[in-house]
């Protein structure tokens, strides 16, 4: 009994009576005794396991005939024998490109005008 009320005393929150601690302490003891005890079932997952489940059996049947059907089809050669030819351009070689340059090209030097404008230059309305 001594040890009780020791434990009690230790538990205890400060500013509510000293049983509160042990009650504290007895409710997350429960609480996880609950957790450790409880099926999955009442989580939920047993359900989505076996819809889960019952999709994976319902694809592993559709690649079985599938593949029973690939089995059993005829088989067509790789290459088709009604190959056709394009057509040629008339004869003429394809054009040829210029070769790659190194570095791009120079651009002109800017055009100036011949005549400076006086004054200020605004954009007109009309």
């Amino acid at each position: 009994m001594g040890l009780l009320q020791e434990l009690a005393t230790r538990l205890a929150v400060p500013g509510l009576p000293a049983w509160t601690g042990l009650l504290a302490l007895l409710l997350l003891l429960l609480i996880g005794l609950a957790y450790l005890l409880m099926p999955f079932s009442v989580f939920g997952l047993k359900g989505r396991l076996d819809s889960i489940e019952a999709q994976l059996d319902e694809l592993q049947g559709e690649l079985r005939t599938l593949s029973i059907r690939l089995a059993d089809a005829p088989r067509r050669p790789a290459v088709a024998d009604d190959w056709v030819e394009l057509p040629s351009r008339g004869g003429r070689l394809p054009p040829e490109e210029p070769p790659m340059r190194a570095h791009p090209p120079v651009p002109p030097p800017p055009a100036w005008p011949d005549q400076p404008r006086r004054g200020r230059a605004e954009p007109r309305l009309d």
